[in-house]
């Protein structure tokens, strides 16, 4: 059996530490928002390069949050991408905003920003929310170029970018510097993921900041006096602690990611698969995370032959995302129909995610992409 992810391995390795801090926590007598969320909070906000970290419960809380202490009012329009996970989007309509979809570059599956550029032409737009999706950044540069330009909020979505880099201004900076805030999930299958739910908001606005801790926990600047109505959704103590002993590993876990994108695209390529797979660029910095590796077959007969096979053969695969989101049915009133958003269309039908955690060794490798050969031809 070879996962789609496996924890345990990782746990193995860390057991002692992991026990020991969720002990401190629990004999410290404080499991609401002490001392670990606020170390956690400032290392995430260091590690990303902005002031201020705030924990929520997870990451559609802080997509929901985040957007709300922006600023955004009932009918905002919100640029996204419909080929990612459903919070994303659905955080703007719980926020009473209109989502507007515009397809994903068919190299990066990331937003297509040439394409947000004519609808912020055209439309009064509130904001973006782009993804960072599998891993890989969004053009850091020209997400600054259009807020600036535009004069609109970003909200980036880092669930699945962690670490993840990009230039601006011949600057190497992090996804999730340069927005106005960003969120991150740490739900237990990200790169940075606890064994239960969490998520943060990150900004280096004071008003954002503000707002948000404000807002997760019921909208009260002081216990018992609410300015507005807010959430209950507070980073768990213990989640905190668990996540400042692997934040420790993160870099290390992430090297250990891109190499193994790195052999996966060496068999790929001494086999010679008519099979769409993430190139590894040599770059000064990590473009791509790798929180999924995502490979892309020429039709849906052919993935979901290999599909089959390699579950046969105890190999864990997924689909993101089986339906995009501008045609899911909760979204039927926003008028979008098959065939507006091609290229994420076509995605949602020939895309693959293959196992990938950092203890994946180089045969198990090996066998995933011998298996997707043998299912290819069967």
């Amino acid at each position: 059996m070879i996962p789609l992810f496996d924890s345990t391995k990782q746990y193995k390795e860390i057991k002692e530490e992991i026990l020991s801090a969720i002990n401190k926590v629990i004999e410290s007598g404080r499991v609401i928002l002490g001392e670990e969320v606020k170390k956690l909070e400032k290392n995430i906000a260091n590690f990303i390069g902005v002031k201020h970290g705030i924990g929520v419960a997870n990451g559609s809380d802080a997509l929901v949050i985040a957007l709300r202490a922006m600023g955004i009012k009932s009918g905002d329009k919100v640029i996204t991408t419909p080929y990612t996970f459903f919070a994303t989007a659905s955080a703007i309509v719980r926020n009473n905003g209109v989502p507007i979809f515009v397809d994903v570059d068919k190299e990066t599956y990331n937003i297509d920003l040439n394409q947000v550029e004519k609808v912020l032409k055209k439309e009064k737009i509130f904001g973006i929310i782009p993804v960072h999706l599998f891993g890989q950044t969004v053009n850091l540069e020209d997400l600054l170029f259009l807020k600036e330009k535009y004069g609109i909020k970003i909200l980036e979505d880092c669930a699945q970018s962690i670490g993840s880099e990009g230039i601006v201004n011949g600057e190497i900076r992090k996804s999730g510097s340069v927005g106005d805030a960003a969120i991150f999930s740490f739900f237990p299958t990200k790169n940075l993921g606890t064994y239960g739910d969490g998520g943060m908001i990150v900004t280096n606005d004071e008003k954002i900041y503000e707002n948000s801790k404000m807002l997760r926990v019921h909208g009260a600047k002081k216990k018992y006096f609410h300015d507005v109505v807010g959430y209950n959704s507070r980073l768990d103590e213990i989640h905190a602690a668990i996540l400042n002993v692997k934040f420790k590993y993160l870099d290390k876990w992430t090297e250990k990611r891109i190499n193994i994108a790195s052999i996966y695209a060496k068999y790929f390529e001494n086999w010679k698969l008519s099979i769409k797979y993430p190139r590894i660029l040599k770059k000064s910095f990590k473009y791509h995370v790798f929180h999924q590796y995502v490979v892309e077959f020429e039709n849906n007969k052919i993935r979901e032959k290999v599909k089959e096979h390699l579950n046969k053969e105890g190999i864990g695969t997924s689909i993101y995302y089986p339906v995009p989101l501008h045609l899911q049915k909760c979204f039927k009133n926003l008028g979008y129909k098959k065939g507006d958003l091609p290229i994420s269309e076509k995605l949602s039908q020939t895309t693959l995610a293959l196992p990938i955690f950092p203890e994946l060794t180089e045969e198990e490798i090996e066998k995933i992409v011998f298996e997707i050969k043998r299912g290819s031809e069967v």
